[in-house]
């Protein structure tokens, strides 16, 4: 592995007193601009076209005045973390709530920046009165998808114009542990694949794109780049999206996860060329929920209990970010959160942590700097143009 000093040194140059005044900066799509810092993340990125994003805690937006900040300063597209799954959007049948989801949309356009919707069809945080349902009877197959059809064309269709990608499709593709893969890979344990068929993974692309014709809309997985040690799932992912665009679905790119650990190793050029592949079917490509964890002392803390690890994080966060530069039709970065005392990791996987940009105190650490270099670096790539606004 590779490390680069370079990282330390521009860590020691802000601890110095280093502070460049705020600019105002073309964003992404060369239209909108807003008054951040020059050498923020989203100023450097779009130099090249490129956005640099997060998701967003609505618990900390706004009430945690350093995480807004960082979230207006530093990033041109925001993702909700959890405030546009269905669970959050309709607890009740019928009953909806818009509020959090409206009010990021409408800090997003205050701040300059772009939308991310996520997510529309997924197993995890479905609403219990639908999964009551279906488990007892009292809602059949049929109208579960005719309650899915209404989940998508109210929920695109609220936000209509205001969304640029939309994660349509979530983790329908079996991993390496899963029991029941079906012939083509698709999990056949899916909830949704197992009471209405693969069909509607077609159904769904078509239901967002009637409820709103501009948003891209994006499969979004992972362990789909290889991370995985093998290129199963990848080729599984891959064969359906060729499926689906010669069935004329308007699927428009895939979303490669990019949740790493330190202990399992990364394959960056495998990463890199399975972005390529993608890119090279026509679909645009995004990595959406980046993140390196690694195993710490405390969830409190999250201090690395490895000298290595610490070196690790931010070259594997680095070479995800160099992998998506590297691929022009790879048009966001996206962390999945902001900062370490805000992770889902160490809730999700024990003894494990800082896997984010930001520590537990707020503050920039090496991976930060990391890619702030390589942005620094990329500014004579060619530039993604016409790729800021949905489509074109």
């Amino acid at each position: 592995m590779k490390l680069r000093p370079l990282h330390l040194l521009a860590a020691a140059a802000l601890t110095a007193g280093l502070v460049t005044a705020p600019a105002a900066v073309a964003a992404a799509d060369g239209n909108a601009t807003a008054s951040v810092p020059a050498d923020s993340l989203r100023a450097l990125g779009a130099q090249e076209g490129l956005r640099v994003g997060t998701a967003v805690d609505m618990a900390q937006l706004g009430t945690n005045q350093a995480y807004t900040q960082l979230v207006a300063d530093q990033f041109s597209v925001v993702t909700p973390e959890n405030v546009m799954k269905w669970d959050s959007v309709e607890p009740s049948r019928g009953t909806y709530n818009w509020q959090p989801a409206d009010q990021l949309v409408q800090f997003a356009q205050q701040h300059k920046q772009l939308v991310r919707g996520h997510t529309l069809m997924w197993h995890n945080q479905i609403p219990s009165w639908l999964t009551s349902g279906v488990a007892d009877g009292s809602i059949s197959n049929a109208q579960l998808r005719e309650i899915l059809h209404q989940h998508v064309t109210d929920e695109v269709g609220h936000f209509r114009g205001k969304i640029w990608q939309w994660d349509v499709a979530n983790e329908l593709i079996a991993n390496s542990w899963d029991s029941h893969p079906l012939a083509d890979g698709v999990n056949g344990d899916d909830f949704w694949v197992q009471h209405l068929g693969e069909g509607i993974i077609a159904d769904v692309f078509r239901w967002a794109h009637e409820a709103d014709p501009k948003a891209l809309l994006m499969y979004n997985d992972y362990n789909i780049a290889g991370e995985d040690g093998t290129n199963a799932k990848f080729q599984a992912v891959y064969d359906l999206v060729k499926r689906l665009r010669a069935q004329g679905v308007p699927i428009d790119g895939v979303g490669e996860q990019g949740h790493l650990d330190t202990q399992y190793g990364f394959d960056a050029q495998r990463f890199q060329a399975d972005l390529q592949a993608f890119g090279d079917l026509g679909l645009k490509v995004a990595v959406t929920e980046a993140d390196v964890r690694t195993f710490v002392d405390n969830a409190t803390d999250q201090v690395p209990t490895s000298q290595l690890a610490q070196f690790a994080q931010p070259e594997e966060f680095s070479e995800m970010l160099k992998g998506c530069q590297l691929v022009r039709q790879c048009i966001s970065f996206t962390a999945w959160g902001v900062y370490d005392g805000d992770s889902w990791i160490p809730g999700t996987f024990g003894g494990e942590g800082y896997g984010l940009l930001y520590d537990v105190k707020l503050q920039p650490k090496p991976a930060y700097f990391a890619l702030q270099q390589d942005l620094e670096l990329g500014a004579g790539a060619p530039h993604r143009t016409g790729l800021g606004a949905g489509r074109e």
